[in-house]
């Protein structure tokens, strides 16, 4: 192939791209928002996705806690068998309770962070594409460390719930008739370390999860929706302006100036699910070693010291515990709960997520498609 022709090629995919370009709605940013009724949906909305997603929860924790592989269905069957239904609720009430404000902190932070970080980057000269990237990692990274401080004692108070009586080898030996008494106790044999167990590891697993889950989920829309842009362009033979429109799924219109592509808010709906699901199954991938160490820390007790009684686990501890009981495998334990709860957490979170934001704001207008 000549150099002509090869420069003629790219030629035509550039103005194929520039054709297909798809304008979407603006974001909804922190100083639009109807801050009262965004925290107060919010609370409800987050509170119905919780509970939704909860038995995955309490079965990844049970499977990490474990001290020989089982497989997913086997311990399903046996909180069935032994504890019935109510067994993949243990602890939802506290667990409920603390969602409530740390989400309030989660959000705040999110988009408190993503305003000014966007803003500023776009001034310092950063193409829009790469600031966004950029602000949405800042944010995430933002927003788990700030949710972390009321999170993690309740993490603490309710995985201990979830695995008390599973039978499984692990957990603590302190028996807690609710999340109020087992507060107390942990408190009382354990002081605020207790309550903070596992603080630092959280950080480390949720901050960098976080960060790297909203930059991806970013990414993932300006990849689909160029793929989407290219796709339409080609069906509608390429260059001028080239709406098009099956009826389905993905619908699109040729903008007023024709060049570019205005989607429908389903189709912007649909690609907001899928993006946060590839975004949550690769965070989910990427951080289950950290998840498992962090959940031991929190659960379980550690080795005998001096005067027979147990201290906290540490990460060493905790490190050398898995390997013992079945190598690097062992801390990839709970890995198909905990990537199907992060996908799908991460798929009814961010639809929610955006539709509390529409819901929210203080003004409905075109250029933000509220």
């Amino acid at each position: 192939m000549s150099l002509a022709a090869t420069a003629a090629a790219a030629a035509d995919e550039e103005q194929a791209a520039q054709a297909a370009e798809i304008h979407l709605p603006a974001d909804i940013d922190w100083q639009m928002l109807d801050k009262s009724r965004f925290f107060f949906l919010g609370a409800g909305l987050f509170s119905g996705v919780s509970a939704a997603l909860y038995p995955i929860v309490v079965l990844k924790t049970r499977l990490q806690i474990s001290q020989s592989p089982i497989s997913c269905f086997r311990t399903a069957a046996s909180i069935i068998r032994h504890e019935g239904p109510r067994g993949f609720y243990r602890g939802f009430g506290t667990s409920i309770t603390g969602t409530i404000p740390a989400r309030a902190l989660y959000m705040t932070a999110l988009e408190v962070t993503k305003s000014s970080v966007g803003g500023a980057t776009v001034r310092l000269g950063v193409p829009e594409p790469a600031a966004a990237t950029i602000a949405n990692a800042a944010a995430g990274l933002s927003a788990a460390m700030a949710a972390q401080v009321v999170w993690t004692p309740i993490d603490v108070v309710s995985q201990r719930l979830m695995v008390q009586g599973s039978g499984g080898g692990g957990g603590s030996a302190a028996r807690y008739r609710g999340g109020i008494d087992a507060f107390r106790k942990i408190l009382m044999v354990d002081g605020m370390r207790g309550l903070y167990r596992g603080f630092g590891m959280s950080i480390l697993t949720y901050a960098p999860s976080n960060a790297v889950w909203w930059a991806s989920y970013s990414l993932s829309q300006r990849t689909i929706w160029s793929g989407i842009g290219y796709y339409l362009c080609n069906q509608g033979g390429g260059g001028g302006g080239g709406g098009y429109d099956d009826g389905r799924s993905i619908v699109a219109t040729s903008s007023s100036g024709g060049n570019g592509l205005t989607p429908d808010y389903k189709s912007v709906v649909a690609v907001q699910a899928v993006s946060a699901a590839v975004a949550g199954g690769m965070s989910a991938l990427i951080t289950m070693p950290l998840d498992t160490i962090k959940t031991r820390m929190q659960v379980l007790d550690g080795e005998e010291g001096e005067g027979g009684r147990k201290g906290p686990m540490t990460i060493s501890r905790t490190v050398r515990s898995l390997l013992r009981e079945g190598g690097w495998g062992a801390c990839y334990r709970g890995l198909g709960p905990r990537w199907a709860s992060m996908s799908m957490s991460a798929t009814t979170m961010i639809t929610t997520y955006e539709f509390l934001k529409r819901l929210s704001a203080k003004t409905c207008s075109p250029e933000t498609g509220a």
